[in-house]
């Protein structure tokens, strides 16, 4: 199991909904570290599977006819101390813990959540839409309306398009920190000149990724009703973003921005987004620990990893409700000029097509993102910039919902483990 130093700290131990590949970052406390250690020791891998063990130099890997946890047995003088049998030993109860946890978390804002992402994504760009979905209900309506017209698949289109953008990111933001003094991680106490390089790290980043994004956005909001299938393949995402950085391809409307246009905005949004998600994060984890210490509450196998994923889940959520408006107005100039349709978000069915949903494209003339913002608040009102918040809300309440029921059952489990 690969560790990180004691002492570094990315800011995000669980990365939350656009980092997947960093959603393994459980917190690990070892039993003979100092106090001011137990709470900077991170692991970037889960742990492992039960039933396994890392062993370490001087042990060997016990036989079934070994007599474990005898005195002078070769398991006992390995280490190995086994409990009574059919009980399975501490470490390994509190790994499987953290791994289901994880797994769970990660499974929830990747898979299952992506129809809150793609419905969401579609209200933003509507801009001539009459409901703005600012609550959960409506949104779920219309989302099992487009569902039963198009099938299941309508509402998971493009995610295989995003896992995409999120490994050209970490590849961007690995190769850059190689070849850069910008840092990847920042150590636990930090300089202003360390932090400055670490955000303008994620801003490159999200440069380099931009017109992947632009690509998968499409992907995401296009109706299905107007996607070519047989044209259709998963790295279509990487084709059309090389196309959209070299401007080639197919043809664009004239109201198309270039990608100059657009490095602010998307830069901004995700340092910000980092930023607000890292603070709130840090912030929870500190607030947890001091509860605990005045409480004097005994330990806890699943406080070494529930905190730290719960508190990244508030601080997701915290960055995306504050950003909301520069996603709305980001995600309007990517689309600007592609000639992409959408699904109707208002829930009207049209009365020829065996009932399927109306579709629209999506005619936006907006010069950068001032004049974006501006237009907005001048025609759709302070509401228009919080077109989908309904499902974004959908989408948390279903991720912390599922968090709490695993945390839930594995207590449970632990709890007839020691028992039985």
């Amino acid at each position: 199991m690969a560790s990180r130093r004691p002492d570094s700290f990315d800011g995000l131990g669980y990365r939350g909904r656009d980092d997947p590949l960093y959603g393994a970052g459980y917190p690990v406390r070892s039993a003979g570290a100092p106090a001011e250690l137990q709470h900077h020791h991170w692991v970037t891998t889960p742990p492992d599977i039960p039933g396994s063990r890392n062993l370490h130099p001087g042990e060997r890997t016990p036989l079934y006819d070994d007599p474990q946890g005898e005195p002078g047995a070769p398991g006992a003088a390995a280490g190995w101390g086994a409990p009574q049998p059919g009980v399975p030993p501490a470490e390994q109860l509190n790994r499987f813990a953290g791994f289901g946890i994880g797994l769970v978390s990660l499974f929830t804002e990747n898979v299952l959540a992506h129809p809150c992402i793609v419905f969401r994504r579609q209200c933003q760009v509507n801009y001539h839409a009459r409901s703005y979905h600012l609550t959960p209900f409506s949104a779920v309506a219309v989302m099992y309306s487009i569902t039963k017209a198009q099938g299941v698949r309508s509402l998971w289109k493009g995610m295989g398009s995003t896992f995409i953008v999120h490994g050209i990111t970490l590849g961007a933001e690995g190769v850059i920190s190689e070849f850069t003094p910008l840092p990847r991680e920042l150590p636990h106490r930090w300089s202003w000149k360390q932090l400055a390089g670490h955000l303008l790290l994620k801003g490159l980043t999200a440069v380099v990724a931009l017109p992947f994004y632009c690509a998968s956005l499409i992907e995401t909001v296009q109706s299905d009703i107007v996607r070519d299938e047989a044209s259709s393949g998963l790295l279509d995402c990487v084709r059309e973003g090389v196309a959209r950085l070299l401007g080639v391809g197919a043809p664009h409307s004239r109201r198309l921005l270039p990608l100059g246009r657009l490095l602010l905005p998307a830069a901004l949004h995700t340092v910000l987004r980092y930023a607000v998600a890292a603070g709130v994060q840090r912030a929870a984890l500190w607030l947890h620990r001091r509860g605990r210490e005045r409480r004097a509450e005994p330990s806890d196998p699943l406080d070494a990893y529930f905190p730290e994923l719960a508190a990244a889940w508030a601080g997701s959520l915290a960055a995306d409700v504050l950003l909301f408006p520069l996603e709305t107005a980001l995600h309007r100039l990517a689309l600007q000029g592609t000639r992409t349709i959408i699904d109707a978000t208002d829930g009207a069915v049209a009365a020829g097509n065996g009932g399927s949903p109306l579709v629209l494209p999506v005619n936006t003339q907006y010069d950068g993102v001032h004049d974006c913002l501006h237009a907005i608040r001048r025609k759709e009102g302070g509401a228009g910039f919080y077109r989908g918040f309904g499902a974004l809300l959908a989408q948390y309440a279903l991720h912390g919902a599922l968090l709490a029921a695993a945390r839930t059952l594995l207590r449970l489990l632990l709890l007839d483990a020691k028992t039985g």
